[in-house]
């Protein structure tokens, strides 16, 4: 994918990483290869179609040492998380690595296994299972467990088990409190937005190679597979709460609004093993996502990681995660969790100390300094999260978008700004001749900076375009973080050959039928299209005949509302239909044959159902980012 070689600047930062991080300490790679069994040969899965889904032989690259357009800390941790295979933790605990962004557990229990996280996709659960039966005996599935409400973590249940299973009682299936409210709400509300910025985020686009993706740090990539939810059965509500399920005793730590909204921690004492769901891995993980999301509670995050060394510490002799390796040793992994505690708490409590002496996000970012022992531990580098974006989603959460300064409180939106911008600077041909010094000087961020302008005042001109992804290319050939890598070279090639889209999985029908009819309706609404229906007024009645339900939805001042009280005026229109078939009305078809296969009734005004979905706004899966 790259066009150019890296740049003399470049090359001369990543011999400088080469001396002072500690690349003679090996013990990843020891644990990392610890308890190998035996690995899918070709490690590619399809789907029902043929079309590959999940293909880690395209990693295969990933050996010897860094060439000059990766990163050398990203190049250890890309050639680290590319192993693949079924590993032992310990007898009765084992896991399949390498099949998906994130890591399947199976404990054995009394009669067949339990299964933890089930990646993304069914058909990469489905292969791991396989790969876990073929060396460990054809055991059945007699439980689920997500850790929390990411779709790494769910998402390839149907792979594992089936709706009728779990209907049956025969597989309960355990998370967190409040787990289905916000594993729909998170892939529903922004999923257009956030599936269009996880295509960059995760490289969806770019080819596998030492120019282009090698991986994103917590995981290489993303399968793209048939995407499932299963509702709980089981709610983990109380730290401390004890489960048994086909004779595994559990114990379990609510995190909350941790790494995700609803997240847990659980033990296994007759094997003294923890696993820490997503909140200690061998990464400093993300405060706030490029994909986007709601800022998460660094403090917190902390506190549940004392919490966690003082409930199960004393008592483990391993603790794992649903990504990379586990880590072995009382003594090791008491280290282990303790600094990864104390990375989450030191960035919360400088961004804090330093924005109460008045600075803001971006100065914070450029001046905090990590310890060193938090430095040069392996598992504290920034491959998913990074310091520096970290520290202004923290700025972010106690401060806002606003950094006190009057002059950014009325900027103008972007292309209006950098129109104004290049003509400051003499037009976008001397503008780029001037970005050009700065490129060949090796100040690629200020080139970056001078160059976005450019493109979005003139974004047909072509000497800015190709500068500028010349320049995202050198940036992401120097980042260690791997998504930071992504998102530059995602840059690059849309300059160079255009909008690719959202190759990342959006929104499943399994998804889409969790949502209650209030998440329904409130989704609705963030898709009217408000100055189009500033005049337009209309009321009606939902009714759902299966459960006894009935909502009133008005429109009107180009906002929808809903309500279950009783209302004093009746409708204009009322709809009676299952609760089953509302998320498919929603879908916006309202030929009468459509209804009645949905057993849609209408009674009173029949058009109103057709004004209320003409006022809604669809969402563009293919916005523009980099122009």
């Amino acid at each position: 994918m790259g066009e150019r070689p890296a740049e003399a600047a470049l090359v001369a930062e990543q011999q400088r990483l080469r001396q002072v991080l500690p690349f003679a300490d090996t013990a990843d790679f020891d644990d990392a290869a610890r308890g190998f069994i035996g690995r899918l040969e070709p490690c590619v899965v399809r789907d029902a179609e043929g079309r590959v889904v999940w293909d880690n032989d395209s990693y295969a690259f990933l050996e010897g040492e860094a060439p000059k357009t990766v990163n050398p800390s990203l190049w250890r941790q890309s050639a680290l998380v590319a192993r693949h295979g079924l590993y032992e933790v310990v007898p009765g605990i084992y896991q399949v690595r390498g099949l998906d962004l994130s890591h399947i557990t199976f404990v054995e229990g009394e009669r067949g296994v339990l299964v933890i996280d089930p990646l993304i996709s069914t058909e990469t659960a489905a292969a791991a299972l396989s790969l876990y039966r073929r060396h460990r005996g054809d055991r059945q599935v007699t439980g689920v467990l997500y850790t929390h409400s990411h779709a790494d973590h769910f998402g390839g249940v149907k792979g594992v088990t089936s709706q009728q299973e779990v209907d049956a009682g025969t597989v309960p299936v355990l998370a967190p409190a409040g787990f289905v409210e916000h594993a729909v709400a998170e892939n529903v509300f922004a999923g257009t937005a956030m599936a269009r910025r996880a295509g960059y985020m995760y490289g969806a686009a770019l080819d596998r190679g030492p120019r282009g993706q090698v991986g994103a740090g917590l995981g290489q990539t993303t399968s793209t597979g048939t995407f499932t939810l299963i509702r709980p059965t089981l709610d983990i509500t109380a730290t401390g709460q004890e489960e048994v399920i086909d004779g595994v005793r559990m114990r379990f730590q609510l995190a909350p609004d941790s790494e995700a909204p609803a997240e847990m921690h659980l033990h296994f004492p007759a094997h003294r093993v923890l696993c820490t769901a997503e909140n200690a891995t061998h990464t400093l993980h993300n405060i706030l996502t490029l994909r986007g999301a709601l800022v998460r509670d660094p403090h917190v995050w902390a506190g549940y990681l004392t919490e966690a060394i003082d409930l199960f510490a004393e008592d483990s002799d391993v603790a794992f995660a649903s990504h990379h390796w586990p880590t072995w040793g009382k003594d090791r992994v008491l280290e282990y969790l303790s600094l990864q505690r104390d990375l989450y708490a030191y960035l919360h409590d400088q961004t804090l100390r330093m924005l109460n002496q008045g600075l803001v996000g971006a100065e914070i970012a450029e001046r905090i300094q990590l310890p060193p022992a938090l430095e040069n531990a392996w598992h504290t580098r920034g491959y998913y999260g990074s310091v520096s974006h970290n520290v202004k989603a923290i700025y972010q959460r106690y401060m806002g978008w606003y950094d006190g300064n009057p002059a950014h409180l009325w900027q103008h939106p972007p292309t209006e700004a950098a129109t104004r911008y290049v003509a400051f600077m003499g037009g976008a041909d001397a503008t780029v001749a001037k970005a050009r010094t700065s490129y060949e000087a090796g100040d690629f961020r200020w080139a970056a900076e001078v160059l976005n302008h450019v493109v979005f005042a003139h974004p047909d001109h072509d000497g800015a375009r190709t500068l500028l992804a010349d320049t995202y290319e050198q940036l992401g050939y120097g980042a260690e973080n791997g998504t930071w890598r992504c998102a530059y070279l995602s840059g690059a090639h849309e300059l160079r050959h255009g909008i690719f889209g959202t190759p990342i999985t959006g929104v499943s029908p399994d998804v889409v039928a969790q949502l209650t009819p209030a998440q329904i309706f409130a989704a609705l609404a963030t898709r009217i299209d408000g100055p189009r229906t500033w005049h337009e007024q209309l009321t009606l009645d939902i009714e759902l005949t299966d459960t006894n339900q009935r909502y009133r939805l008005r429109l009107a001042n180009g906002v929808l509302t809903h309500s279950a009280a009783p209302q004093r005026t009746p409708a204009e229109a009322t709809l009676r239909l299952t609760a089953a078939a509302l998320p498919q009305l929603a879908g916006g078809d309202t030929a009468p044959e459509a209804l009645a296969a949905l057993g849609v009734e209408i009674d009173g005004d029949a058009s109103v159902l057709g004004r209320l979905l003409a006022a809604l706004d669809r969402p563009d899966p293919d916005f523009a980012i980099v122009t």
